[in-house]
């Protein structure tokens, strides 16, 4: 084993390096930083731009969708507005046709009815002076036939009997 010298121990310092140590830390050190600086450097700062780039396009994009969706929601709207004043300008005609439907047809029921009630009191005003018609001619064949049989002679002139029954309805009509 051999002993070292402190004269020698105190020129050699093991926490200071050597001059050559130095240099070729600082060659090292000089090139790792140039080649750093030229070629990795400017990949990150590509990617940093990049990166910043796609964010600040992408809020340009989510900016821009969210105006189209508010002149969207605005045309939407306005179209909704629109489609409520056409439904209810649509609902107003309808019930102002179907009002006027339904004044059509009741008045065409009245002409009808009046139509029918005025043919019906023709048919019967025709009727009654049918059978005051007939009662007549039979009355006056009774009145003929009881006056034959009170007076006892024979009505066979029609004159006679005509004026016997005229004046017996008369007399009743005055009865009346």
């Amino acid at each position: 084993m051999r002993f070292v010298n402190l004269a020698e121990a105190g020129k050699l310092n093991p926490l200071i390096p050597h001059t050559a140590e130095l240099i070729v830390g600082f060659v090292a050190f000089s090139l790792l930083f140039i080649v750093l600086r030229s070629k990795v450097v400017p990949m990150f700062e590509k990617a940093f731009k990049e990166r910043t780039n796609a964010i600040q396009g992408g809020m340009e994009r989510a900016e821009q969708a969210q105006l189209e969706a508010q002149r969207a929601l605005v045309q939407y709207n306005e179209q909704l507005s629109k489609a409520r004043e056409e439904a209810q300008t649509l609902r107003e005609e309808a019930r102002v046709q179907g009002s006027a439907i339904i004044e059509e047809l009741r008045t065409k029921a009245q002409e009808e009815a009046a139509r029918i009630t005025a043919t019906a009191q023709a048919s019967i005003e025709a009727e009654r002076q049918q059978a005051i018609t007939s009662l007549r001619g039979e009355v006056g064949a009774l009145a003929v036939e009881l006056a034959s049989k009170i007076v006892g002679e024979a009505l066979d002139d029609q004159a006679r009997q005509s004026r016997v029954v005229d004046r017996f309805l008369d007399d009743l009509e005055k009865s009346k």
